[in-house]
């Protein structure tokens, strides 16, 4: 599986270029910090949220979660792969690396557009 760092999210972020972040775990994680645009979703729900959150197969996908020891973000990249999608990548280290080196994150619900509309209700939140 495709890794990546936190200097190479930052410098997509940076350039504006085209990456979804997801990150693996509770919305009540995500609520009190996530990364800059992310969108929540739980690994058991990638299966039935993918192709809401993200329709193109070919598109960066990231996924992260606590630190090096949570397993949410390889679980959620694996089920990601496992549905054709190409282009996916774990950040291993997570969002406590992120924050421990002094990068911004942003807080409470953050919702797809799609899904804003839909004003969904499910125990993941908006996204997840």
């Amino acid at each position: 599986m495709k890794t990546i760092t936190r200097d190479q999210i930052k410098q997509h972020l940076d350039k504006g270029d085209s990456m979804v972040l997801i990150e693996a775990l509770p919305q009540r994680y995500f609520e009190e910090g996530h990364l800059p645009g992310a969108f929540q979703l739980l690994p058991d729900q990638v299966k039935d949220r993918a192709s809401q959150i993200v329709p193109n197969k070919d598109q960066l996908i990231v996924t992260y979660c606590a630190n090096t020891t949570c397993q949410n973000s390889k679980t959620a990249a694996e089920a990601f792969i496992s549905l054709g999608y190409k282009n996916v990548a774990e950040y291993v280290e997570g969002k406590q690396d992120w924050m421990q080196a002094g990068l911004p994150v942003e807080k409470g619900a953050a919702c797809c557009a799609a899904m804003q509309e839909k004003k969904a209700t499910k125990s993941g939140g908006c996204c997840g």
